[in-house]
């Protein structure tokens, strides 16, 4: 229980949501096809907030099985 607390395994966590935010943030942005200025800011960062926390979620979730990282498979 106690390999979720350590150093390396929340930097990897948190390197993983901050990565799944971006790509979540990156997809609407050019799924969406309109200009910069049109974009629907509060629904972007909304979904990617929330894309963020299931990725911290599943990274919790996986600290409890297999190796010391916050992944199922390494």
């Amino acid at each position: 229980m106690s390999t979720i607390f350590t150093k390396s395994f929340l930097k990897d966590a948190a390197e993983r949501a901050i990565k799944t935010v971006a790509q979540s943030a990156a997809a609407l942005l050019v799924g969406d096809g309109f200009g910069i200025l049109n974009v629907d800011w509060s629904t972007v960062g909304s979904v990617a907030g929330l894309a963020g926390i299931v990725s911290l979620l599943t990274s919790i979730g996986s600290g409890y099985v297999g190796d010391d990282s916050p992944s199922l498979v390494d």
